[in-house]
């Protein structure tokens, strides 16, 4: 959670870096999906530094109107203080989060996926890092996902996978590899931990 000036720069150097990104600020004239969702994405790190630690209402509304706007064009149904440093959204196109997940680092997130809850209880999936989550794939309930697992195209899961650095799809998901999330996600956080070597 972003609760000071230093995590805020931390989560957008992370998330940054996690797109895959080398220039430092967004341009303003050439436009793209990859602009687009990391505007997306420095709006949300704002809009949660602004939540958790301001107390200027009209700084926050700002956030909020920009974000809302943003997450209409994208397709993205995020809300804030769920995903951890090193967010990588893959491309343009609907994504559907409980507010009640929680996400570790190094995240990357492709289009369709969905992490919702169950006849309204509320109780959402707890994800851990460096987690590869794909095309379409659905995480429901009050389920828990080890770190560095893959979740292959399409797979529902509805059972907690506790087995890290694993590959699962299928419906309901199984496990389909012994190899994880390795060769699709960047370990932002690493990488970013070595620039300050």
């Amino acid at each position: 959670m972003i609760d000071s000036k230093e995590k805020l720069k931390y989560y957008l150097e992370c998330d940054r870096i996690a797109l895959g990104i080398k220039k430092k600020r967004p341009s303003f004239i050439i436009r793209g999906a990859q602009q687009e969702i990391w505007r997306f994405e420095i709006i949300l790190r704002k809009l949660e530094y602004c939540t958790n630690c301001h107390k200027n209402l009209v700084i926050k509304s700002v956030y909020r109107f920009l974000f809302s706007r943003a997450s209409i064009a994208l397709g993205f149904t995020i809300p804030i203080n769920v995903f951890g440093p090193g967010l990588s959204i893959a491309h343009i196109g609907t994504i559907v989060i409980n507010s009640n997940s929680r996400v570790g680092k190094n995240c990357r997130i492709q289009t369709g996926v969905t992490l919702g809850s169950t006849n309204g209880s509320g109780k959402s999936p707890k994800v851990g890092d460096n987690v590869f989550l794909g095309d379409g794939c659905k995480l429901i309930g009050d389920i828990s996902i080890a770190d560095n697992v893959c979740i292959g195209a399409n797979a529902v899961v509805i059972k907690s996978i506790d087995e890290p650095s694993t590959t699962w799809g299928g419906v309901p998901a199984r496990l389909i590899s012994q190899s994880g999330s390795g060769l699709n996600v960047i370990k932002a956080t690493e990488l970013y931990k070595e620039t300050l070597k």
